[in-house]
């Protein structure tokens, strides 16, 4: 193109750079945003709206976030902006976890052992608070780097006084209709952190444990076997994985319906499950057995539930009896049928011991290290104790058979190490007293929209199978269980009337003051043990579980802040916390208040590497996402957490970034040619007329609308992968590929107010508005870039100051009007049409792979065509096609079966415009074609 007719083109100008530089203009967008107060802007905006409170899951405050924390804090922002830009009103409270172990223990670390057995309570606590302090700061500043819109000046924290008070008015309610108790159970106890752990708290990984098989000397021999000739010694033979538990056996639990036979080797007769004795016989080495017969020579059976009763030795404690019981849990998988039990060290053992009256033995400490109790084994750790135990067996000749196994085992979720089964006496939150399992199910079931939707079996199914909740800890930094012991007696004094003096005294001065302030100085005068009379209180010096805390933020904050409300419309949280925040703030709701805390739960997978392995520091694997900042920009993050099915694992890798870079770049170019051909359009040169389009406009904005539709479907349904799956496939497709492709030449040759080139610039205009307003939610960076560089034309003064306060698209905006029926007819008949074009499109690319063609322009259409296709086809003006085809002409023929031939055309080629047409049709521009003749005389 000559530079004389260059100048006369209708280049595209603007502002909008094609390179983002996002992590360099990302924080003056941050910048412009904390201006204006974009937060309360919107809230301000939208403060008739109806109301919208995803209620924030508190992450813990003790490290810089993690590319998990920006998965989730991204989708919370894809949530609350969707419903904000579409009108609702959305107080979005950040919040922290400030109390529990992970923050203890990074102080313990810091201070070293040394310190740590020096310092006192109160100290420890404030140097935990100052630990959390330090990083809800660095967290928040990550989180607004994200883009994230929150409250971030007055976000929720779990150790502030009104917080603490709310953990009291939840114990209050339910401590006082007994669904509260102390109790002495087994429970999840991590030697390493000292402490016991809830369900929520335990992670599994494989452990290689011995699996022993023991004799336990009978007292008696069973009738049955009696009857059958067997005489004293008599023997059942136990499974366990667990040697170190052995000195608390009280017990050997059978399966009750299952049968039992008694074997003679040449060594012991002894009892086993009849369907085990294969199994068990070749992991023994047995090379010779028979079974006890009767007179008739049938083997003789017994039911498990008919041995109930029989006594025996008990194998370490040999000053001990235990008894033979039964239970539904011994199953015939694997062992021997004949489980050792011991109440104090399983949550079934312990069950099963309560139904037959079997005492709790616990011969281990808060260590880990066997006691007194233990016998022979007293002062071993009980991984010590294993080998010796086994040992110690073989040489009392009742160890019949050991192997290792590796099998799935409970750890600490804070120090990874494996966790043993303990009783102790502890609180606990009852999941039967006052139907709280029940009533929590009906809401699991009835109440609550789960997303996704089989979310819901995963925590039915928790909740219908977990123990009572355990909720103490034995540890500093947390709120204190808000109950009192009698120091003559030791009954616990708990009234409404101290549970009121608490939580005044947690409102005015903290839960510090449980640990500095005596109970006479805040308790009600005269306060006294109903038992005995006594007026001298001890606090309570366990504190409640992290879980619990954070569980009662639905009274703590939705029903206390201003502008949010309970039940929350959403929590939206990693899927553990199906056995976590989700599962502790329905107990607590339901428990207080009867009602689900939520009335909806979305929940997200965990971030992997391409690989699929969990990322790790020890890995190597991890991923910044300060560094994706640095080196990408928060967007492509952002764009990266909207192309994936948040509802299971997903990948993130530098290949996975770079490839979601390009589809970055793929928008953005787009935005910039959507604002470059608009630079000199304004709202005055808008085509108003439906039928004043131009056909591929009409086209064009159906399809727009039904892309907006489809969008719509997708943000009410929270798939956000699926939003951004078709924006992008209309980005690259429909729009790039199709109509800008074909409408450059009329955008860029057609004289510039011609009504060609008004309707496509019409059209273009109405695609802007519908993408940054449907894109802001996901790059709300890029959109408020975007925004900004509007062409000067389009910024009227009514204008909102950012895209964010700019509303949602809606069908009834578009400019023109898309006449009701239009939509059917034409994209039936533009079904046709674009099946036509991809047919000219593959036999245009077979000429140019023979090289027969360079380019399009020059290509003539030669076309065959069905009677029906030609019906519609007909339909259009040649001009048409050659515009949407970027051909120099189109014949369409009738025939029976759809034919392509492309041939060079015999028209030259206009040095204007570079398509093949006729030209000198005008004497003052002979050389160039009819239209840019036109063009011309409207630019000189």
């Amino acid at each position: 193109m000559t530079n004389s007719y260059k100048d006369t083109m209708n280049l595209p100008e603007t502002d909008f750079p094609m390179r983002g530089n996002l992590p360099k203009n990302e924080p003056k967008r941050l910048e412009f945003w904390n201006d204006i107060d974009i937060y309360h802007k919107v809230l301000e905006k939208n403060k008739d709206g109806r109301p919208f409170v995803l209620h924030d899951g508190p992450p813990y405050a003790n490290g810089p976030i993690h590319l998990g924390h920006a998965f989730n804090k991204i989708l919370k922002d894809f949530v609350v902006k969707s419903h904000a830009q579409r009108g609702y009103f959305t107080p979005y409270v950040p919040g922290w976890d400030c109390h529990g172990q992970p923050i203890e223990h990074m102080v313990e670390v810091t201070l070293g052992p040394e310190k740590m057995a020096k310092i006192d309570q109160p100290t420890l606590r404030r140097l935990c608070r100052e630990w959390a302090e330090k990083y809800v700061n660095i967290q928040r500043e990550g989180f607004k780097r994200l883009g994230v819109n929150a409250d971030w000046d007055h976000p929720y924290l779990t150790f502030t006084h009104d917080y603490e008070a709310g953990n009291v008015e939840i114990f209050k309610d339910m401590y006082l209709n007994g669904s509260v108790y102390r109790g002495r159970k087994p429970i999840h106890w991590c030697k390493h952190c000292h402490t016991a752990l809830a369900e929520a708290e335990i992670e599994y990984s494989d452990e290689v444990s011995p699996s022993i098989f023991v004799n336990f000397k009978l007292d008696t021999v069973p009738p049955a076997f009696e009857a059958a000739g067997v005489s004293d010694p008599a023997y059942v033979l136990i499974w366990t994985t667990t040697p170190w538990t052995l000195p608390a056996n009280a017990a050997v639990c059978l399966a009750p319906e299952a049968d039992y036979v008694m074997v003679r080797t040449p060594e012991f007769t002894t009892i086993l499950a009849y369907d085990l004795l294969e199994d068990v016989a070749q992991t023994a080495g047995w090379e010779s057995y028979e079974l006890v017969r009767d007179a008739s020579g049938e083997v003789v059976t017994v039911k498990g539930k008919d041995l109930c009763g029989i006594t025996y030795t008990c194998p370490i404690r040999q000053d001990l009896k235990g008894m033979i019981i039964y239970g539904d849990h011994v199953t015939l998988d694997s062992g021997t049928g004949a489980v050792h039990t011991a109440p104090g060290h399983g949550q079934e053992d312990y069950l099963v011991g309560l139904e037959f009256g079997i005492p709790i033995l616990m011969p281990v400490d808060d260590n880990g290290v066997l006691t007194d109790e233990a016998g022979p084994f007293a002062g071993l750790d009980v991984d010590e104790a294993n080998p010796k135990i086994i040992e110690w067996l073989k040489e009392q000749g009742v160890l019949v058979a050991h192997v290792d196994i590796t099998h799935s085992y409970p750890h600490c979720w804070r120090c990874h190490q494996p966790v043993i089964f303990r009783a102790t006496d502890q609180w606990f939150v009852s999941m039967d007293k006052n139907d709280l399992r029940k009533d929590a199910l009906k809401a699991i079931d009835e109440d609550v929209q789960w997303v996704p939707e089989w979310a819901k079996n995963r925590i039915g199914s928790m909740v219908a199978d977990r123990p009572d909740w355990c909720i103490s800890r034995q540890r500093s930094w947390g709120v204190p269980i808000p109950v009192f012991k009698c120091a003559k007696c030791g009954n616990t004094v708990a009234t409404a009337e101290t549970f009121d003096a608490v939580i005044k005294l947690f409102e005015e001065k903290g839960s510090d003051a449980w640990f500095t302030e005596s109970p006479a100085e805040y308790l009600p005068a005269g306060t006294a043990c109903e038992v005995c009379g006594c007026t001298e209180l001890i606090p309570e010096s366990d504190i409640l579980d992290v879980w619990w805390e954070s569980g009662v933020s639905h009274t703590s904050v939705c029903k206390k802040r201003p502008g949010l409300h309970f039940p929350a419309d959403m929590y939206l949280e990693g899927s553990d916390q199906h056995r976590g925040w989700f599962q502790s703030s329905l107990l607590t709701s339901i428990g207080a208040y009867d009602k689900a805390p939520y009335k909806s739960v979305m929940h997200c997978g965990f971030t992997v590497d391409e690989n699929g392995h969990k990322m790790s520091k020890s890995l190597g694997n991890g991923i910044d996402p300060a560094e994706v900042m640095d080196k990408y920009g928060a967007d492509v993050l952002r764009l990266w957490v909207a192309s994936v099915d948040y509802s299971q694992d997903v990948s993130i890798s530098e290949e996975i970034l770079k490839r979601t870079s390009d589809t970055y770049r793929r928008f953005r170019n787009t935005f910039r040619f959507l604002l470059g051909v608009l630079n000199d359009f304004s709202n005055d040169d808008a085509v108003v007329e439906w039928d004043q389009l131009e056909p591929l406009d009409q086209w064009a904005l159906v399809r727009l609308a039904r892309l907006l539709e489809e969008v719509n479907e997708a943000y009410d349904n929270y798939k956000f992968h699926h939003v951004y799956r078709l924006i992008y496939d209309y980005v690259v497709g429909d729009l790039s590929a199709v109509y800008l492709d074909a409408l450059k030449d009329r955008l860029y040759s057609d004289a510039p107010d011609a009504r060609s080139r008004r309707s496509a610039q019409t059209v273009i205009s109405n695609i802007l508005e519908v993408l940054v307003r449907l894109l802001t939610p996901i790059m709300s960076f890029t959109t408020e870039e975007v925004w900004q560089d509007y062409p000067e034309g389009l910024k009227t003064d009514k204008r909102p100051i950012s895209v964010q306060l700019a509303g949602w698209p809606e069908r009834g905006d578009f400019l023109p009007l898309i006449p009701e029926g239009e939509d059917q007819r034409i994209a039936e008949r533009f079904a046709t049409v674009l099946e036509f074009r991809d047919e000219v499109t593959k036999a245009l690319e077979e000429k140019r792979e023979a090289k027969e063609i360079t380019k399009s322009q020059k290509a003539f259409i030669s076309a065959t065509v069905p009677q029906a296709m030609y019906d519609v086809l007909t339909d259009f003006d040649p001009a048409f096609f050659e515009e949407l085809l970027i051909v120099s002409g189109v014949k369409l023929t009738r025939g029976d079966e759809l034919k392509i031939d492309v041939s060079l055309s015999d028209l030259d080629k206009c040095p204007r415009c570079w398509n093949f047409r006729v030209l000198g049709t005008d004497p003052k521009h002979p050389d160039v074609c009819e239209r840019c003749a036109i063009a011309l005389d409207a630019v000189e």
